[in-house]
């Protein structure tokens, strides 16, 4: 079926076959991103006004809205253009004023004839002690008043939209919504208690008290499952092609594993060991590995990645290890050095500086199996660069890294492994957002012998005291990182404060004890400073950006984040873990400038408080939301219109098990169920997986 199928038609014809909505209005739509009849459906309300009947406006809270019928009274007319026009009217109880602005007297005289019956329903507030309602949001005679309904929902909108074209446009799609086979699994919908697809709708739009707009409320809550499961399914698809994708049995010996054993000082965590199992039973079976490794700063995530490595040279393979700067692969190249020539594997590197003579001479050493292990940056990627044996590749930084990618570098062997490692702790409803298609290692320990981390927060009006403490710490052999503020309006910004602190600095420390890295020096030279601090010669190392800061240096054991406050916590996370790598205490100073932004302070009060990755991010998810968490743009996270990835987590788990149990039940969904599953991926737009199924 790679047709739209025609039972959706009515929901994607043009937004103006809606009756009501002329150019203007669709104009108006198209601003909250509304094109279709379908876009109305998926567009709910977001609160709602009770408007039940009330005898009388005498004890209602005011100001409050309030509907009740009243005589009409006296009309007052404005004796200047700009003044208001009153109109006494009576309830049950009392009389109060109906005020109107730059309203036509006539107008208002038909609207409301003295000594008629009417029913009003407005906002309600005292004006001199007198109760008025400024523009009553209804009129009615006392016949239509029917039409007023006792819970009226209330709908985003934008200039030029009122909310009565809104519930027009809304009841004029709702009539089109068609009855749909079902393709959530029979005993889950009656466990859940969900109604019909079409019922849901209907109801979503018609809420009869404030608890039917919650998130919990069954007609919103199949809506927001149907949108995960069609995210998850897509994702499924994608994953399930990669299996069918035959992959190769890569089963290793274990003979170069016990090598690089020997040499480390320190035992495996349960985590690490855990996680390396996982992957190598991966790497034996026929399927392609297709999996995240997560860990922690400092989790020891790059030694699990090498033994993996190690896995596809025992078998007779090679490996890739990919990583997004040439700075931090050749820190993984520097790293893992040791470890490769305790193992006697062949291990080299492969950048975008790499040219002419030096390059060709790599690529046929890799391309005649004479190297074992590749280390690069997305310069593997290029054309002329081929493998004898690819069996494992694996990604450093998934976040700069999409599933397009993923796919490149698996053509590269037909059938390699993939393992992408991420530094940044990810909470599981967005990993299983965003890495659906993808199984999931965890490393949750810190190896032995990593210290805690002293975190404090200082105000920029102590800074003199920061470099004394500084002074002090250089002269006991200790090395320090210095980060400059994030100015977003320009790099020209960010690195003129980076140089005036440079200068302040070298002036307080001494000349040659100052080093300075930022992102528009050449690269050489950026290494040539990077290379000094890690040899020592430098002792304090003045930089403008996180990214910079890929460096392993265990003497650094002081981290000062300079105005703390304008970094995300994810980032000031992966910059404190920076340091403590050796064996000295360490410490990170968090520089903020006063007054803290209320969102400012719960940041730098979180890092103070945890070390744990994971409880950060939470904390991140909470504040920020699931979309600016990790980008949106970049990070291939589905906009939903009705899910909400932090509230429902755990239907995302579910929508995740559900689609993956439909697709190894029916793979081609051709079963009632499955065609059901097809349409509700054309309803929500899932092209990506509708192509995957059509390919097959």
């Amino acid at each position: 079926m790679s047709t739209r199928p025609e039972i959706l038609f009515p929901l994607f014809a043009g937004i103006e076959t809606l009756e009501g909505v002329g150019p203007k209005t669709a104009k108006h739509l198209a601003a909250l991103d509304i094109a279709r009849p379908r876009d109305l459906l998926f567009t709910l309300p977001q609160s709602g006004v009770d408007r039940r009947r009330r005898a009388t406006v005498q004890g209602a809270e005011l100001p409050g809205v309030v509907t009740v019928e009243v005589v009409v009274g006296r009309h007052h007319a404005p004796s200047r253009p700009s003044a208001p026009y009153r109109v006494v009217v009576e309830d049950a109880g009392t009389s109060f004023h109906l005020v109107f602005f730059r309203a036509s007297e006539d107008y208002l005289r038909r609207l409301l004839p003295t000594g008629a019956r009417r029913v009003v329903s407005g906002k309600v507030e005292l004006f001199d002690g007198v109760a008025q309602i400024v523009h009553p949001d209804h009129v009615l005679p006392v016949e239509e008043a029917g039409e007023i309904p006792d819970f009226e929902p209330v709908y985003p909108l934008t200039a030029g939209l009122t909310q009565r074209v809104m519930a027009k446009a809304v009841r004029a799609a709702l009539a089109r919504a068609p009855a749909l086979d079902e393709w959530i699994d029979a005993a889950q919908k009656a466990q859940a208690g969900w109604p019909d697809w079409r019922e849901a709708i209907a109801m979503a739009h018609a809420p009869q008290a404030p608890g039917d707009l919650a998130p919990s409320a069954a007609s919103r809550e199949r809506l927001a499952y149907d949108e995960l499961m069609a995210h998850q399914l897509t994702l499924a698809l994608a994953r399930a092609r990669l299996r069918r994708s035959k992959g190769r049995a890569t089963v290793g010996t274990g003979a170069l594993q016990a090598k690089v054993l020997d040499v480390l000082p320190y035992a495996l965590t349960g985590a690490q060991t855990r996680a390396l199992a996982e992957i190598a039973a991966d790497m034996a079976s026929g399927m392609r590995m297709n999996r995240l490794l997560q860990g922690d700063v400092g989790a020891g995530k790059t030694l699990v990645a090498f033994k993996a490595l190690l896995i596809a040279v025992e078998a007779g393979g090679q490996g890739v290890l990919m990583a997004p700067t040439e700075i931090l692969a050749r820190q993984h190249f520097q790293g893992l050095t040791p470890l490769a020539e305790a193992a006697g594997v062949r291990m080299d590197i492969l950048t975008g500086r790499d040219k002419g003579a030096v390059r060709a001479t790599k690529l046929a050493a890799l391309a005649g199996g004479d190297t074992d292990i590749l280390v690069g940056t997305h310069a593997v990627f290029q054309k002329d660069v081929d493998f004898a044996d690819l069996r494992l590749a694996v990604v450093d930084e998934q976040h700069r890294f999409g599933v397009r990618q993923r796919l490149e570098l698996g053509r590269k062997g037909a059938q390699a492994d993939m393992l992408v490692m991420t530094a940044t702790p990810i909470p599981r409803s967005l990993s299983l957002a965003q890495y659906g298609d993808m199984d999931v290692s965890v490393l949750d320990e810190k190896p032995p012998g990593r210290k805690p981390i002293t975190t404090a927060l200082v105000g920029m009006g102590r800074l003199d005291e920061v470099v004394d403490h500084l002074r002090r710490a250089i002269a006991e052999g200790r090395q320090c990182y210095w980060v400059c503020p994030l100015v977003e309006e320009s790099e020209a910004v960010d690195l003129s404060s980076a140089e005036e602190r440079f200068r302040r600095l070298r002036a307080a420390l001494g000349e040659g004890r100052v080093g300075l890295v930022h992102g528009q020096m050449p690269p050489e030279d950026k290494d040539a400073a990077m290379a000094r601090f890690q040899r020592g010669e430098t002792a304090v190392l003045v930089a403008t950006t996180v990214i910079e800061v890929g460096v392993d240096v265990p003497n650094a054991s002081i981290m000062v984040i300079e105005r703390a406050e304008s970094f995300g916590l994810a980032q000031l996370h992966q910059l404190r873990g920076r340091v403590g790598r050796g064996s000295a205490a360490s410490t990170c100073l968090l520089i903020y400038q006063p007054p803290l932004s209320e969102g400012g302070r719960q940041r730098l009060e979180t890092m103070r408080a945890t070390e744990d990755g994971f409880r950060i991010a939470e904390v991140d998810l909470e504040m920020r939301g699931a979309g600016d968490l990790i980008g949106t743009a970049q990070s291939g996270l589905p906009r939903f219109r009705v899910a909400d990835l932090e509230s429902q987590a755990a239907l995302m788990a579910v929508a995740q098990s559900d689609a993956r149990k439909l697709l190894s039940d029916d793979p081609g969904l051709a079963s009632p169920r499955g065609q059901a599953a097809r349409v509700l991926l054309w309803l929500m737009e899932r092209d990506q997986a509708i192509r995957l199924i059509s390919v097959g």
